[in-house]
């Protein structure tokens, strides 16, 4: 007998029928999935007692009264009130290929029978290996310098994970360079970064962070001119003390605002006259633009040092280049993620790479231009109601009702109660974005999604 155990289980016929039949039920069971509905009322008295219930548990209401059944249909998901609603926000930007995905659900099942639940430091499993070959490849496939890849389970790890790298290559240098309205996570350290001074109350600063402000497209020229100035005052009152510069391409809860590629460059120059390294945080961003990185889709491939991503890759990574190589025991996690986990970011960054979505009429730009069509349309109608800028790629955002903080936020959660998931961002919550699932949404989706919109407009502007 020769070969691996593990094949011949993977192989077993027995295996293959049993997932055959699963997935055969699934989709019988999914076809039940066509569209919106209200909850069963004799679920909803125990469910809405459940929601109470685990407000109290985790210390804090949800924000959305949302439990899910654990069953969907692409951008469509079943709750355990029985309602059906279109998610059009992906667990803000997880579920990239929607709801009970029978690819994702056969890769679940590959990793059931796998040997372990989660992969750690100490002992990994050859799919993380594919993992990393796959993302270290994709990194630099137009030019950049990566060639290193560490998994981690949560986009703030990785965050984490790169300021470490970049603190330890540029030792002794202790401050950080941002951008105005980041986000970067909710850590000790990333709290700091973040500039929501709302997110850090009572949290102590652990890093000292200097903040450059944003690209703005109705003054590109100036804004640039000023982002570079601002850049190097904090680097001449902080000489050789910034070891990096967080570079979000698109700002994701400052309002899904991206930037212009002239514009990064202009910044980059400078970071790399004064040895600053440049960190790309793309933990929402990734998979989400017309090519596979945000700094893809900038041409800003030679600039990068370090590159976090997250959230629609289930696993989340910091990739890196040979330069910023750790030293031993810098980097290390108990848990890199769990099996089922790798196998399905496999199955997403591959369908991704081979499935049509990037470049200027791949899938991605269909989605986005057909999206904005419809609300510039709704805007044409109501000006009241719609307004622009509209986001970038899958990252679809507009302003309702003059961007009103409390009229959008009432105007998110009776969208919910009509049937379509949504949330809200920008620094004062003004404006409401959508993170499409683009491995399952169609034109058609968009299309009752949008109708849902206007007609929720309408509801909430008369109920005033």
């Amino acid at each position: 007998m020769s070969g691996l155990i593990a094949d011949s289980l993977v192989g077993d016929k027995r295996v293959a029928e049993g997932k055959r039949l699963i997935l055969q039920a699934l989709s019988e069971h999914q076809a039940q999935i066509v569209g919106i509905g209200p909850p069963d009322a004799a679920l909803k008295l125990t469910y809405d007692a459940t929601i109470s219930e685990f407000g109290e548990l985790r210390g804090g209401p949800l924000f959305f009264p949302y439990l899910g059944s654990g069953i969907g249909n692409g951008p469509l998901v079943e709750l355990a009130d029985g309602s059906v609603k279109y998610d059009f926000i992906s667990g803000i930007g997880v579920h990239h290929w929607g709801h009970s995905n029978p690819e994702i659900v056969e890769a679940a099942l590959d990793a059931a029978i796998s040997d372990t639940i989660h992969q750690g430091n100490l002992q990994q499993n050859t799919d993380a290996v594919d993992l990393c070959r796959t993302l270290v490849n994709a990194a630099s496939a137009r030019g950049s310098a990566i060639k290193r890849c560490f998994l981690s389970t949560s986009g703030a790890t990785a965050n984490e994970n790169a300021l470490k790298l970049v603190f330890q290559k540029k030792s002794p240098a202790s401050r950080l360079l941002a951008f105005e309205g980041c986000f970067a996570g909710r850590t000790l350290a990333l709290s700091s970064v973040t500039d929501r001074p709302a997110y850090r109350m009572g949290i102590p600063t652990t890093v000292a962070v200097d903040y450059v402000p944003f690209f703005d497209p109705d003054r590109p020229e100036e804004s640039t001119t000023q982002a570079v100035d601002r850049l190097k005052r904090h680097l001449s009152r902080y000489p050789s003390q910034h070891a990096g510069m967080v570079f979000e391409f698109v700002q994701g809860e400052g309002g899904f605002h991206p930037g212009g590629r002239e514009f990064f460059i202009a910044l980059m120059d400078v970071c790399r006259q004064n040895g600053v390294a440049i960190i790309a945080d793309e933990v929402q961003t990734f998979g989400r633009t017309t090519e596979l990185f945000a700094f893809q889709a900038f041409g800003l491939d030679q600039y990068i040092d370090v590159v976090t991503i997250g959230k629609l890759a289930q696993v989340c990574a910091t990739l890196f280049t040979a330069e910023f190589t750790p030293q031993p025991g810098l980097l290390s996690q108990t848990f890199i993620s769990t099996t089922v986990a790798i196998r399905a970011a496999r199955v997403i960054v591959s369908g991704l790479v081979d499935g049509g979505y990037f470049g200027a009429d791949g899938k991605i730009a269909r989605l986005h231009n057909h999206f904005v069509m419809r609300l510039r349309e709704m805007e044409t109608r109501r000006p009241d109601f719609v307004g622009g800028p509209y986001g970038i790629g899958a990252m679809i955002v507009f302003t309702p009702l003059g961007g009103d903080p409390d009229k959008v936020k009432r105007f998110v959660h009776v969208l919910f109660d009509e049937g379509v998931i949504a949330f809200y961002c920008g620094l004062r919550s003004e404006r409401v974005r959508f993170l499409l699932p683009v491995g399952a949404v169609t034109f058609e989706h968009i299309d009752e999604v949008c109708s849902i919109v206007e007609r929720t407009l309408i509801k909430v502007v008369e109920t005033l």
